[in-house]
């Protein structure tokens, strides 16, 4: 059974818009802090990007949660008919596997992440007023088998966005399809 497609391109609700845009700059922001903490001697600087890190970690968790909840009770729009068929199914598969793969590592990095602060000893005290629980007791040696699965999946994430931004440059500039204006904010 065939579904119908609509012909018109449809936008994405404001809001969705919004946790898209927001949830973005958070990622690629605290993946570039991730990344200067890494070279940076122990100092106050250090500990307090650290905690910056954190904190940003646990607003992208909630974040995703909020962006999933709306997800699963605002259907997305179908992609236009002009543009599913010209799409090859692979690019299909693609489109689809991206999106699923990228939303589970909304979820998978920063939970490495926090499962690392607690196995390292180190609590989390969200923007400094919230303390959250352990998610493991302290322990050195899990603590250091967390930590490169954490840069791992920040490091898959970062790809998976890169190739989304690609295939999204490829609509608006090659293929000159408009899909890019239903996530746009502002059109």
């Amino acid at each position: 059974m065939k579904t119908s497609i609509p012909t018109a391109v449809s936008r994405y609700t404001l809001t969705a818009i919004a946790l898209h845009w927001v949830l973005a700059l958070a990622i690629v922001t605290a993946f570039g802090v991730g990344l200067v903490l890494e070279d940076m001697a122990l100092s106050p600087a250090k500990i307090k990007l650290i905690n910056w890190h954190k904190w940003a970690g646990v607003s992208i968790l909630a974040l995703s949660a909020l962006r999933l909840i709306w997800r699963l009770t605002h259907r997305p729009p179908a992609l236009p008919a002009r543009i599913h068929n010209a799409m090859p199914a692979w690019q299909r598969a693609a489109h689809h596997g991206t999106h699923h793969l990228m939303y589970l590592l909304f979820f998978v990095v920063p939970l490495l992440g926090w499962a690392y602060s607690s196995a390292k000893g180190y609590p989390i005290v969200w923007f400094g007023v919230l303390p959250l629980p352990d998610l493991l007791p302290a322990n050195k040696e899990l603590a250091e088998a967390i930590e490169p699965l954490h840069g791992l999946a920040a490091w898959t994430l970062m790809a998976l966005v890169g190739l989304h931004v690609a295939a999204a440059l490829k609509h608006q500039f090659i293929d000159r399809d408009g899909l890019i204006d239903r996530m746009r904010p502002g059109r």
